[in-house]
């Protein structure tokens, strides 16, 4: 496998471009360097790639995934995590602890999200017996991004929302300032929003959100 991610890193740093790579670090806030690839290029480069060199299966995948995280730059998380999607619908109870770690390593909104919405999303509902084990111990982590991905995990659970369980966590941790997690609050409600909207609004009137997570919450709806 360290063969197989060494030839899928070598080819796209052949295609790195340095000088779209300075404003790509600029719009993430120079939290972490890249290659200078944006991902409808990225995306075509990883599919010629797996064309010729064929996809991992089980858990050598997992296993490319977490190798390809440790790479410093982040088009190599984003191929991460086009990996990780791949492993939906095989995906193990296992697989919790791994992505746990991905939410910690590297963490900023763009992983962040996508690992919360996606495979933690896909194998919460898979393995419903991991939510009060894991989502319960991130909510009230120290860690903002496990708190972030506690709150998002059910972003596409739709009608199958646990509205009880988002409504405490969102009770948890409410009262910080930190505006990735107020951001959040207003994301997940607006979500389940599509669902049962009156019940979102019921709870925004009696909740005493920050501004911003009620804004984002009433953001389709006409109040």
């Amino acid at each position: 496998m360290k063969d197989y991610i060494l030839s899928l890193e070598q080819w796209l740093r052949r295609h790195a471009n340095p000088e779209q790579a300075v404003a790509m670090e600029a719009y993430m806030r120079n939290q972490f360097t890249f290659l200078g690839l944006k991902n409808p290029e990225r995306t075509e480069l990883v599919k010629a790639f797996w064309k010729e060199h064929e996809l991992p299966q089980g858990e050598e995948l997992l296993t490319a995934a977490v190798q390809l995280w440790s790479l410093p730059e982040r088009e190599f998380h984003y191929t991460a995590l086009n990996l990780l999607e791949k492993r939906k619908k095989t995906a193990q109870i296992s697989d919790i602890a791994v992505l746990e770690k991905l939410v910690v390593e590297h963490s900023w909104w763009d992983t962040v999200d996508i690992l919360a919405a996606h495979p933690i999303g896909s194998l919460l509902r898979k393995y419903p017996e991991l939510i009060q084990d894991y989502t319960e111990k991130w909510i009230q982590s120290d860690n903002m991004w496990l708190r972030r991905a506690a709150l998002l995990y059910q972003l596409r659970y739709k009608e199958s929302t646990d509205a009880e369980r988002l409504f405490r966590y969102i009770e948890s941790c409410k009262h910080e300032e930190e505006f990735f997690i107020r951001k959040a609050i207003g994301w997940a409600l607006r979500e389940y929003a599509k669902s049962d909207s009156g019940r979102v609004l019921s709870y925004v009137q009696g909740a005493a959100l920050s501004p911003l997570s009620v804004k984002e919450a009433l953001k389709h709806m006409k109040v």
